[in-house]
């Protein structure tokens, strides 16, 4: 059998898969599917679970069941050490698991039963399992991927689901920054493990001696590139093959040498954040070559340490018995930039260093940043490519599908893309370019300050609202704008008047009021009142949240979400976009544009009965070279009709297709466009599969 791997979302969300069990065992006919989270998800300790955040659940845990400190309770009965994982490590052998599916819930449910802990459980059935679900990161980042991945047969299928974004997820896995605040921290922790080692000097010598005889021979042996599973955290970052076969240069085996070297990075890269910020300072951008240049220069120190940085930090974080890894996060951080850095100096830059004077977004706030951006999306899933053989890439709104493949850097054996399945027509995009006043509507930038198109907009937003039952959904294209049109609003009467046909909800920037935002739109919606969301593109609504039945009969773009294109780090990629892949400016920001807007007005339809309007809110929507990257479902129910309306002859449109809707559903016409569970299983057995070649 093939091992099925499937990445569903990139924010990390809760996937519920079941539970479906089956009476046979582990290696029984039956399918075994499990989901791998992080401990806050899967963690079943009552103490441990008290912790406020991630980091404290982190912590704790691995003060439980680090080997150091199963070691130490062997001898101290104060030390506490966890139930689940004793009760999972003394099962051995026998820690098998039955035969299902099984979501977060259930697994945790079925560790408390058995005295194992789910999450460790996981780990090792990794290995047993048919069908395995989690995030993103777990097989693209470097520091994740070698903990968890390692264990999968080359012949797994490999699912990349609402892989939209993947370029995006493959940059940010290998891009770090810096800033001020930082390289303090960093500072305080360099403090803190020197005292550490100065501590363990007069206590245990003899485990520095080890580890520095291991750092002799090489990180394979040292084991930092085959970390147990219950000593996540201490992985290895991109490494070429010289950092991994060879010994850990002398000038760093010892730890404090180690961290006398780390204190120049350090204060290297202060002194660099100080003359951006300076009156003679500016943004600067640099090759990785040219600032390793500048580095080694400045401070005296060689170039190939730098590339063990990373992995000999995590080794003397192992050796100090180090429970709280996240107190460490900035030192790690600026381990990982001295180690991305040298290791990519060579060859073709596929890295760009930018510092910048104020990187925050808050207006008139000094926070010099340095941001090591990659710009070659290519370098996290390449390794996937060369090592599985079968790999789908799959999302609704992948379009135009032929530009991943260059952006990827891969020849694909099969690209497909679909029309939708259904019985009768049941999402309407409509293109509205003109108020009702015939003016046309636009966020372009010269045109967004425009009265005239504020006015047309609220009322636009005002009429689909009381023509609309339910749920409504108005994306906007960045956070700024949305605040500065609902001040307008404000002061135009405009929201007065949208709240006597719906309750006013609006997305944050902080998690936890969006939250409850949603919980209260959820709430509206079916007690009749009805609800608008505002939000915006690019934000966790619109990436991670449905809006299926009631909750959304409509969503609205305002505007084309495009970047903002006076971002440095976007103009490096896009001028590497050009050079290397002759893929033109204009035609990536479309690309990606289309693709924002196309996921944000995907929220609105989820199942085969399920309904409604798809309103782009900007004349850009009406040239070719815009509404033609639209995915094919939505372009199979965009006819010439619903192209150039103005407010009155879309809100027309809008009746007539409610009216429709509104009709009982044909059961017979439904069956036709759904299998039946007998075509379910007759249609691929398992002995039928086809091998990858």
């Amino acid at each position: 059998k093939r091992k099925r791997i499937y990445g569903p979302k990139q924010n990390g969300q809760k996937e519920n898969l079941g539970p479906i069990p089956y009476d046979g065992g582990a290696g029984g006919s039956g399918a075994l599917a499990l989901c791998l989270s992080s401990r806050r998800n899967m963690c079943i300790h009552e103490r441990v679970l008290r912790e406020s955040d991630r980091e404290g659940i982190d912590a704790a845990c691995r003060s439980m069941t680090a080997p150091w400190a199963l070691e130490r309770a062997k001898t101290d009965q104060t030390v506490e050490t966890c139930q689940y994982f004793d009760g999972f490590q003394a099962a051995g052998e026998a820690t098998s698991m039955p035969s299902g599916v099984y979501d977060l819930e259930e697994l945790k449910k079925w560790g408390k039963g058995k005295n194992w802990c789910p999450y460790y459980l996981t780990r090792q059935a990794i290995n047993h399992a048919t069908v395995l679900v989690f995030n993103y990161q777990y097989m693209l980042d470097p520091k994740v991927a070698k903990m968890v991945s390692k264990e999968l047969e080359s012949e797994s299928i490999i699912v990349f689901d609402e892989a939209h974004n993947i370029d995006s997820v493959c940059i940010e896995a290998l891009s770090v920054t810096v800033n001020d605040r930082n390289l303090d921290q960093a500072t305080r922790s360099l403090g803190r493990l020197s005292s550490e080692v100065s501590r363990l000097k007069a206590s245990d010598s003899e485990r520095l001696q080890r580890e520095y005889q291991n750092l002799v021979n090489g990180l394979v042996d040292q084991g930092l590139l085959e970390a147990s599973a219950n000593e996540a955290g201490f992985a290895s970052n991109v490494l070429s093959p010289d950092v991994i076969n060879e010994a850990v240069p002398g000038n760093i085996r010892r730890a404090e040498h180690f961290i006398s070297f780390m204190k120049k990075i350090v204060e290297h890269l202060k002194t660099r954040l100080r003359t951006v910020a300076g009156p003679r300072g500016g943004v600067i951008s640099e090759t990785p070559l040219a600032f390793l240049h500048r580095m080694i220069t400045t401070t005296s120190l060689e170039a190939k340490p730098l590339k063990f940085a990373y992995s000999r930090l995590s080794s003397l974080l192992r050796t100090l018995q180090v429970p709280n890894l996240d107190d460490y996060n900035a030192l790690t951080d600026v381990a990982d930039f001295a180690s991305l850095v040298a290791t990519y100096s060579e060859g073709l830059p596929k890295f760009a260093i930018i510092m910048e004077p104020n990187g925050s977004s808050i207006p008139g706030a000094s926070d010099p940043v340095i941001q090591l951006a990659c710009l070659d999306a290519s370098l996290a899933i390449a390794p996937l490519f060369k090592r599985f053989g079968s790999v789908i890439i799959t999302s609704g709104t992948l379009s135009p599908i032929d530009l991943y493949p260059k952006l990827l850097q891969f020849e694909p054996c099969v690209s497909e893309s679909f029309n939708m399945s259904t019985f009768r027509p049941c999402i309407r995009p409509l293109v509205i370019t003109r108020g009702s006043d015939q003016l046309p509507v636009s966020t372009k930038f010269d045109d967004r300050g425009d009265m005239g198109v504020v006015r047309n907009y609220g009322s636009m937003l005002v009429e689909l609202c009381s023509s609309i039952p339910d749920g409504v959904v108005a994306f906007f294209t960045s956070y700024s704008y949305m605040e500065s049109i609902i001040s307008e609003w404000d002061g135009m009467g405009i929201l007065r008047q949208l709240t006597k046909s719906k309750l006013v909800f609006i997305e944050t920037k902080d998690v936890v009021e969006t939250t409850l935002a949603l919980d209260n739109f959820r709430r509206a919606c079916d007690s009749g009142r009805g609800a608008v969301f505002l939000s915006v593109a690019r934000g966790k609504v619109s990436e991670g949240i449905n809006f299926d039945r009631h909750y959304g009969r409509a969503v609205i773009m305002f505007g084309v979400p495009f970047q903002y294109t006076l971002s440095h780090i976007l103009r490096a990629r896009l001028e590497y976009l050009q050079t290397n892949y002759q893929i033109r400016e204009q035609d990536f920001l479309n690309f990606d544009a289309l693709r924002q807007a196309s996921q944000c007005v995907g929220r609105v339809i989820r199942s085969k009965i399920d309904y409604g309007l798809m309103i782009f809110a900007d004349s850009r929507y009406n040239r070719h070279d815009k509404r033609t990257k639209l995915p094919k479902w939505i372009l199979q129910f965009l006819g010439d009709g619903q192209l150039n309306l103005s407010t009155d002859t879309a809100i027309a449109q809008v009746k007539h297709f409610l009216r429709v809707m509104a009709q009982p559903v044909d059961q017979n016409k439904l069956k036709q466009v759904l299998l039946s569970l007998e075509e379910v299983e007759a249609m691929n057995p398992p002995t039928q599969m086809i091998e990858a070649p």
